[in-house]
C-alpha cells in the first residue's frame, strides 16, 4: 500500500520544481549577457539628434561610387581589394568578434603588386566583423563586412 502525500511532500516537490526552473533562467541570463558585447549606443538621445547627420554623411559615402571586397586568406591575412576608388588612396579597418569574447583589432594594410591591399597582421580563423574604411585626402568610404 503507498503512503499518504502530505503536506510536506508537496513543499517539497513545489520547491524542488522552482528551483528547477530558478537555475535555468540564471543559467540563460548569464548564457545571453555574455555574448553581448555592450551597448549599442551610449545614450539614445544623443544618438537622435545626430541621426541626420549620419543619414547624410552616408549619402555622401555612397556618392563616391567606392566599394570593397574583403576575404581572408589560409594564412590569416586579410585582403581588400579596393571597387571604383582612386589609386591614391589608404585603408584600414577594425575588426571585432561579433560573438563570444569582446575582442577588437585595428589593422593597418600595404598595397600589393596586383593593387589590393592586405593587412600587416593575420586574423585568427574565427568570425569577425570588419569595419574597412577606404580613404583619400577629399573623401571617404566605409564597408562593413563579415568574414567567416
Amino acid at each position: 500500500m503507498m503512503g499518504t502525500f502530505t503536506g510536506r511532500h508537496m513543499a517539497a516537490t513545489m520547491v524542488g520544481g522552482f528551483g528547477i526552473v530558478i537555475a535555468v533562467n540564471f543559467y540563460m541570463a548569464s548564457l545571453a549577457t555574455s555574448g553581448f558585447g555592450g551597448v549599442v549606443v551610449e545614450n539614445s538621445y544623443v544618438a537622435s539628434q545626430k541621426y541626420n547627420g549620419w543619414l547624410a554623411e552616408a549619402r555622401q559615402q555612397e556618392a563616391t561610387g567606392w566599394d570593397a571586397s574583403v576575404s581572408r586568406r589560409a594564412d590569416g591575412l586579410v585582403v581588400v581589394t579596393a571597387v571604383g576608388a582612386p589609386e591614391d588612396i589608404t585603408v584600414t579597418a577594425t575588426a571585432r568578434r561579433p560573438l563570444g569574447k569582446r575582442e577588437v583589432r585595428d589593422l593597418s594594410f600595404t598595397r600589393s603588386l596586383d593593387g589590393s591591399f592586405i593587412s600587416t597582421q593575420p586574423l585568427d580563423a574565427d568570425r569577425w566583423t570588419l569595419r574597412v574604411m577606404l580613404a583619400d585626402e577629399a573623401h571617404k568610404r566605409i564597408v562593413e563586412t563579415r568574414i567567416p
